[in-house]
């Protein structure tokens, strides 16, 4: 345990890159997304806005960089692949929760202060982050878990295959999805699509997140035995 530990503190000592970045990111698409409502001058509505959505791809960034940038130095160092996946995974939990409290803290902010004044819905997701204080933290830690661990599984899938296999990984993703998306196109089935998440409830939604997210992580340390550094 004391190892797995260590590699956690091992990856906080780039702190910019775990701790200030993503901040850094989010408050640029803040201040864009306020620019953008104030050009537009139009507050007699709510107006939900995606740039929060920086901040769960640059986490998907740092999963990525967690398996490639340091992971051979790591494990250069005597760290087993077992105790090191097991430490990034910790660090990505605990990131999460970090992370996913300053998120509805700053979402009780938004509310109280109706929007920042002008009724922008920037930490308030529709569906997804507009329940209580509790679902909210609970739901953006899941999904910043989550977006930890898969950016992960990319960093791995370079390791073991190079930038082809990378390649080749995000491809039949985007093909399984294509896929999907022609299937219920032909069938005629968006509306039971709407429906079923529309009947899903957001704590429905995040259960469903969090078992994808830990499976990812359990099959992640499967994978990670087979990487090369």
């Amino acid at each position: 345990m004391t190892t797995i530990v260590n590699v956690t503190r091992y990856h906080l000592i780039d702190r910019v890159s775990y701790l200030a970045l993503p901040w850094c990111i989010l408050a640029l698409a803040f201040v864009a997304d306020i620019a953008i409502l104030l050009a537009a001058a139009t507050s007699a509505t709510p107006h939900p806005v995606g740039g929060v959505a920086s901040i769960f791809v640059f986490v998907f960034a740092a999963g990525l960089l967690s398996a490639t940038r340091t992971m051979p130095f790591g494990l250069a160092l005597g760290v087993s692949r077992r105790s090191y996946y097991l430490g990034t995974v910790l660090l990505a939990v605990i990131l999460a929760a970090a992370d996913g409290l300053a998120l509805t803290v700053l979402q009780a902010v938004e509310r109280s202060t109706g929007g920042w004044g002008i009724n922008m819905h920037f930490f308030q997701v529709p569906y997804i982050l507009s329940g209580p204080w509790y679902l909210t933290w609970l739901t953006s830690s899941v999904v910043l878990a989550l977006m930890f661990v898969y950016g992960i599984w990319f960093g791995l899938v370079f390791q073991r295959w190079s930038l082809i296999g990378l390649g080749a990984f995000a491809g039949v993703q985007v093909i399984a999805l294509t896929a999907g998306a022609l299937a219920v196109t032909w069938a005629d089935a968006w509306a039971g699509v709407g429906h079923f998440f529309t009947t899903l409830s957001a704590a429905g939604l995040t259960g469903v997140l969090a078992a994808l997210a830990i499976g990812l992580a359990a099959a992640g340390l499967a994978m990670i035995r087979r990487a090369t550094v």
